[in-house]
């Protein structure tokens, strides 16, 4: 049975990600920096789907979180900090914490599972389209994700001959952000004329663990935006 874990798994787009793989009948363990809610996300997926707590900020925890994954195929990281943050009004705290979550945190969920792989093994960590177009207050949300692009390629080399690959959605249409919002961005400017679907990210995540010729690389879900 194929092994499965989607840090960040316990809501929204990870509960997604992590609904699509349990149904195939992988063997899933999502996370949430708080165990209750991890469990409690869980057993809502589907029998069988684990919950464990982690916190991406604190990476000095991340390997004491992950003790209980002895073995696995797929590795996930889905976990983002969005808030906003200007260099007119910049919260240093609120930066350092973002940073660290994403690039260390991401990095050292890595590290602590190689030695865990198995054979065919592979990664998909989430940025986001921020990094190719910036908005007003994404000053922290473009650096890490671009940074995101940095980390990719270096774990090819590092996890070699496992793959790693970078997933960057555009805006998610039926997200709970904007499911409920009238005429939301971009969704006109695409060339498919809407946003990207929950299930179009969980497929293109699929295909990324999947496809053996598929490393170092980052995958635009966008329906094309950045052709516009």
């Amino acid at each position: 049975m194929t092994s499965t874990l989607i840090v960040g798994g316990s809501g929204g787009l990870g509960g997604v990600i992590a609904q699509h793989f349990a149904d195939r009948g992988d063997d899933v363990v999502i996370t949430s920096r708080d165990k209750a809610r991890a469990e409690t996300a869980a057993a809502r997926i589907g029998p069988g789907v684990r919950g464990l707590a982690l916190d991406l900020a604190r990476p000095e925890t991340i390997a004491a979180s992950l003790a209980e994954v002895t073995e696995v195929d797929n590795v996930v990281v889905t976990a983002v900090g969005q808030a906003a943050n200007t260099l007119a009004q910049f919260d240093i705290t609120d930066a350092v914490s973002a940073v660290t979550m994403k690039l260390v945190g991401y990095a050292e969920t890595v590290r602590v599972l190689r030695d865990r792989f198995t054979p065919g093994a592979s990664v998909v960590l989430f940025g986001g389209l921020a990094k190719e177009r910036p908005y007003p207050g994404s000053t922290v949300v473009t650096t890490f994700n671009a940074g995101i692009t940095g980390l990719v390629r270096t774990l090819a080399v590092e996890i070699a001959p496992h793959r790693v690959n970078a997933l960057h959605p555009g805006l998610i249409g039926d997200s709970p952000k904007w499911r409920d919002v009238p005429d939301p961005p971009h969704s006109a400017r695409t060339p498919i004329g809407r946003l990207v679907t929950m299930a179009e990210i969980a497929d293109a995540t699929d295909f990324l663990l999947r496809n053996t010729g598929v490393n170092a690389h980052d995958l635009h879900m966008d329906g094309g935006l950045l052709v516009t």
